[in-house]
């Protein structure tokens, strides 16, 4: 990979970022990009980004080889620099040009929400690596797949990385031959412009509430759903949940670059107007929910997925990101029999699993993380089980989304018969703090609540204290295998076998 230097002057000004250049020779060509000064520099150019960026750090990359710095102002005037207006926009953009665009040899769909991306995401690759077998790479909250060998599937660090790593990893997908990728777009891809000037084949929004707001993420809800309405304004194709939180913004979002022929609306609710798609729920078990999707005009119908489908996973709200798979896939003239039985076997770790007990009720391990996936996890639980005492172990992480933990207070008091506040990846927070400011806005008329901070005893407390017919949630945290603590990431066991563990501990085998 390489960039010449006056290919990168020329794509700035291009975008009107470039301020000034002090270029001793702009026909140089770099064979390495960094943001990070303790990485390889040689021959390469180095990104002044951060808000915490230091001078020390420019000197540390010029002095292991780099030839000249991208930056907002300059930091060092004896070493070539690009001057930008800005740092982000402009890594992108000279990344994916490093990389050699490898976004033009992929057919990219790509999803938004405060729920369901994840698991939207994922159903999507099931259904595309059957039809597309090694050819689907995926990046996702929980996994990211950049080929067909095992050595090329590896744990996230963010939903959507920073934008040089997000280019490096879409070459190596294309130069493991993928055809095609399914990607989660977070709203701080956007606020930070992680994901600048890509433009998505297919692009999904599934809904939008309250939350990532906080001194470290959004300032405002207006903020966040700015940021969510982007990718639907750089999609080809647009697939929208018409029951979500402010849809006239969120389709006016859409129709700024798609006609309406390119605009797919799916909902529950037949009354609203310009919906496509209906979706109806037909019978739910323990195991797997059976639901309908009817085409309701003849764009709709033009895609021939109408039908019954079984989804493997259960819970009503699973039926959304369900459908607005079923549709992406669609229109990606993926065989109706295909998406049946790939949605039918869809795996997301960390999603609804469920575990049956001897004599201490049900357990379920799900990623709900914020007041709505919560609400609609616990809602969907106490609608199967009403005579249940739903239980729940949960915790809130340190340094963002402060706001979530008003939103556990929230729908604990609403849905939960008791709670153990525990840690969940607290950073440089203490999680005793954490669990007293959910604590403090529950209502303990309700819910019984007790604080246990190591995660792994929350659980074995817990468990141990149920009894059949108890349903106990372990939430938020999933199949995650770390604790996000002052920078480091300590290893954990997951929740699934946490839980397992203690059952082997109380029952035997």
């Amino acid at each position: 990979m390489s960039l010449k230097v006056s290919k990168a002057i020329e794509i700035l000004k291009k975008h009107d970022l470039l301020v000034s250049s002090k270029v001793s020779d702009e026909d140089t060509t770099v064979t390495n990009i960094s943001y990070n000064s303790q990485e390889k520099q040689t021959n390469g150019i180095f990104f002044c980004k951060g808000n915490n960026f230091k001078a020390a750090y420019l000197k540390q990359a010029l002095d292991a080889g780099a030839v000249i710095y991208v930056a907002e102002k300059e930091f060092d005037d004896n070493a070539d620099n690009l001057i930008v207006s800005d740092v982000q926009k402009a890594l992108a953009l000279l990344s994916a040009a490093y990389f050699g665009n490898p976004e033009n040899d992929l057919f990219i769909v790509a999803f938004t929400g405060t729920k369901g991306k994840t698991t939207t995401s994922y159903f999507i690759y099931d259904i595309l690596k059957e039809i597309y077998p090694q050819k689907v790479a995926l990046f996702s909250t929980i996994d990211r797949v950049v080929g067909p060998k095992p050595e090329d599937k590896f744990k996230s660090d963010l939903t959507t990385p920073e934008s040089l790593d997000l280019f490096r990893d879409m070459r190596t997908a294309v130069d493991n031959g993928m055809t095609h990728l399914v990607m989660e777009v977070s709203s701080q891809a956007y606020k930070k412009n992680r994901v600048f000037g890509l433009t998505f084949d297919i692009g999904g929004f599934l809904n939008i509430t309250p939350d990532h707001i906080g001194p470290n993420e959004h300032p405002t809800y207006a903020d966040y759903l700015f940021c969510k309405k982007q990718l639907l304004i750089n999609s080809k194709i647009n697939i929208i949940n018409r029951d979500t939180n402010d849809f006239e913004t969120v389709y006016d979002a859409a129709k700024q670059t798609s006609s309406d022929d390119n605009i797919y609306l799916f909902g529950r609710d037949k009354t609203k107007d310009h919906l496509d798609f209906l979706l109806s729920s037909k019978e739910a078990t323990l195991k797997d929910s059976i639901f309908n999707i009817s085409a309701l005009n003849q764009k709709a119908e033009a895609l021939n997925i109408a039908g019954d489908y079984k989804l493997g996973l259960v819970g009503d709200f699973n039926e959304i990101n369900g459908t607005a798979a079923i549709i992406a896939t669609g229109l990606l003239d993926v065989p109706v029999s295909n998406i049946y039985d790939g949605l039918q076997g869809a795996h997301v770790p960390g999603r609804m699993e469920h575990i049956d007990t001897k004599s201490h009720g049900i357990i379920f391990i799900d990623y709900a993380h914020n007041y709505a996936s919560m609400k609609a996890l616990l809602g969907f639980l106490r609608n199967e089980y009403p005579d249940s005492k739903i239980k729940v172990v949960v915790g809130s992480p340190g340094d963002k989304g402060v706001s979530r933990r008003g939103g556990f207070s929230k729908v604990l008091t609403e849905l939960a018969d008791s709670a153990i506040l525990t840690t969940d990846d607290p950073g440089f927070e203490d999680p005793a703090d954490i669990c007293r400011q959910i604590d403090e806005k529950i209502d303990h008329s309700k819910v019984d609540t007790q604080i246990i901070l190591d995660r792994e005893q929350a659980i074995k407390t817990m468990i141990s204290n149920s009894q059949n017919g108890d349903i106990i949630v372990l939430a938020a945290k999933g199949d995650d295998p770390y604790q996000k603590t002052k920078g480091v990431d300590v290893p954990y066991p997951t929740d699934p076998v946490v839980a397992r563990n203690v059952l082997k501990d109380i029952e035997g085998e």
